[in-house]
């Protein structure tokens, strides 16, 4: 999404935004910006949160503090977003906004607001959520805790997060949406709302990337994530290693040291770049971009690779397959390696997914136009009785 600067811009009012403090939010300087808490507080609440199960229950004067200047504000919506891993009081927030009647707009990034604990169940195969989580097989993951409390917070969050009076769940994709509607969340309005990306920046880039690395002639598979592993598909692409010819390229970009012990000689690793642009450049030099991943909400990634002009194969996860259809993208079912790779060769033999119909479809991706779906809901939602 574009900057709160330009959201504000846009609905000609007052907007404020409120995070948690962390080393990544040095560089803020606004009036009209909150820090929740501290670093300090923040590790507390972690390492409390990780003793106890319970997650989201303490952040108990940094929530008070924050509270107390919401109350100076007074505002007419407020729009949460991720409220996990620790950094406010949960039961303080939502009671704050029954008792004040506060029109709420929660945009939904993973599963986690239906769930006891974990963002994503996917690939656990679990479905205790839809009734009463327990007997959690992922307590230990993220956020992680020590004791599986989760009989116990999914009763707790259930009673937090029902009862507001004005509430719309957004979510990014279908997919979510539809997890919505079977949670305790189903009796909230939900609508659609899809991320945006700057086309100001993920564009056709030409560069002398294949020159450089001497691959003018290979057919370049790109892949992209943060924090590489099984639910992203690191291990997929290390079996098209060894599966691909010499004709073919494999580029994973957002690697660290540990993931290059594990890679073959065949895939060259790219830590980090140096900024969007850097990234811009080399969806650009790609044939395709690849993306296996086995839990996801709706990938940014997929449309940046499409706004660049590279083609997207995907595993039918999620909301992965949501923004592609048949002039830009192939959608795999998922761990089916043997027609991912089929896919990969017949676009490597002939290319029907032009650059230019990719463009075309990218045009539905620009941020500016999310961003006035969400000042809609916004004008809606102050004015509904």
């Amino acid at each position: 999404m574009l900057g709160i600067a330009e959201l504000g811009r846009i609905s000609k009012n007052i907007v404020y935004t409120a995070c948690p403090a962390g080393k990544s939010m040095k560089k803020a300087n606004s009036s009209y910006h909150i820090f929740i808490g501290n670093r300090l507080n923040r590790n507390i609440h972690l390492l409390l949160g990780k003793m106890t199960g319970f997650m989201g229950c303490f952040s108990w004067l940094a929530t008070k503090k924050f509270l107390s200047t919401i109350s100076n504000i007074k505002p007419d919506i407020i729009h949460l977003h991720n409220l996990h891993n620790g950094y406010i009081n949960l039961p303080m927030l939502f009671s704050y906004i029954k008792k004040n009647n506060i029109k709420v707009v929660w945009t939904l990034h993973d599963c986690w607001a239906f769930t006891a604990q974990c963002p994503h169940f996917t690939i656990a195969r679990c479905e205790k959520w839809k009734n009463q989580c327990h007997h959690c097989p992922q307590y230990k993951s993220y956020p992680q805790t020590l004791i599986d409390c989760t009989r116990r917070m999914y009763k707790l969050k259930r009673k937090w997060f029902t009862g507001i009076k004005s509430m719309t769940i957004v979510t990014p994709s279908n997919w979510l949406s539809n997890l919505v509607k079977q949670s305790f969340l189903k009796d909230y309005s939900t609508k659609v709302l899809q991320n945006g990306i700057d086309l100001n920046i993920f564009k056709p880039i030409q560069s002398d990337f294949r020159k450089e690395k001497g691959w003018e002639n290979k057919f370049i598979i790109l892949g992209v994530a943060l924090g590489w592993e099984m639910r992203k598909g690191l291990d997929v692409f290390i079996k098209l290693a060894e599966k691909l010819d010499t004709q073919f390229q494999i580029i994973l970009v957002g690697t660290t040291e540990e993931i290059d012990k594990v890679l073959p000689a065949n895939i060259y690793s790219i830590h980090r770049t140096q900024n969007q642009q850097e990234l811009a450049r080399i969806y650009s030099a790609a044939d395709v971009f690849v993306n296996p991943t086995r839990e996801e909400n709706y990938p940014t990634v997929n449309m940046e690779a499409v706004a660049c002009g590279t083609p997207v194969i995907t595993f039918n996860t999620g909301g992965s397959a949501e923004m592609l259809d048949e002039s830009c993208g192939i959608v795999v079912e998922c761990n089916d390696i043997e027609i991912l790779i089929e896919k990969i060769k017949g676009l490597g033999r002939s290319n029907n997914l032009t650059s230019e119909n990719c463009l075309k479809k990218s045009k539905s991706f620009d941020a500016t136009k999310r961003l006035g779906e969400y000042i809609s809901l916004y004008k809606d939602i102050y004015y509904e009785n």
